[in-house]
């Protein structure tokens, strides 16, 4: 398979302890990826390598190389803007901008260059439509993005993310505030989107990897421990840690 994303021995290092021990993978182009692994495995860490939100914390020392193509995002000429327009950024918690429905999605199309009212109008529809979320609010695009529910506004962030053409989406434990309602239809809008898109979910519940998973990326202590499909991980798995895992059944 094609890689969107190669890593090469990341290690990223606090005053305290070394966090990440020397990260080796490939995350394939156009599949859903699951980081997945207990809470303090070093998930999310990972995942904040891969746009350098780790530059928002100077306590960080980060080692090794995320190569995105031919590029290593972390050679000193990168320029960051460019590379998180790149990825389309899902958190655990929404966070709709302080502005209407209409306007939280523009700012994403703005920040490609669109000012054209009408390309505008037809450009917000379509990634509305894209997050399973025009239906629902396509007669109150005026009204303020915080009234949604928490599932819409996670969608609304969905369709901002997807407004600003990425090739990469990142999802950091994307349902975790989510009723099973709200949950299935991200769920369910992960597996469209990966046609056009690599996918990336971070999640600590086993149940969410195999229903979504194309590949598994298991971590464990600041290491992976295994990877492959989730047929090799779950129903063949080569070591004691992930045995145990399974067992549990998070």
């Amino acid at each position: 398979m094609e890689s969107a994303i190669v890593i090469k021995n990341l290690k990223v290092s606090s005053k305290e302890k070394l966090i990440l021990k020397g990260i080796n993978i490939e995350i394939p182009k156009n599949k859903l990826t699951v980081l997945l692994g207990p809470s303090g495995c070093g998930k999310t860490t990972l995942f904040k390598c891969l746009n350098r939100l780790t530059d928002l914390y100077p306590e960080l020392k980060v080692e090794g190389s995320v190569f995105i193509g031919e590029d290593d995002i972390f050679h000193p000429k990168q320029n960051v803007t460019d590379l998180r327009q790149k990825m389309g950024l899902l958190n655990q918690k929404p966070y709709p901008l302080p502005m209407s429905i209409f306007k939280n999605v523009a700012y994403g199309l703005k920040l490609k260059g669109v000012k054209d009212k009408k390309i505008l109008a037809e450009k917000v529809a379509v990634y509305l439509k894209q997050a399973a979320l025009w239906d629902e609010v396509k007669d109150r695009l005026d009204d303020s993005a915080t009234k949604l529910s928490i599932g819409q506004q996670q969608r609304l962030c969905l369709a901002r993310g997807l407004a600003t053409s990425p090739e990469i989406l990142l999802a950091d434990e994307p349902t975790s505030a989510l009723d099973p309602i709200s949950s299935k239809a991200i769920e369910e809008k992960f597996l469209e989107l990966k046609e056009n898109y690599t996918v990336i979910v971070v999640t600590h519940i086993l149940r969410q990897a195999k229903r979504l998973a194309d590949h598994v990326i298991f971590m464990y202590d600041g290491q992976v421990i295994e990877q492959g499909s989730p047929k090799e991980l779950f129903e063949n798995p080569q070591t004691e840690t992930l045995k145990k895992y399974i067992q549990v059944g998070y």
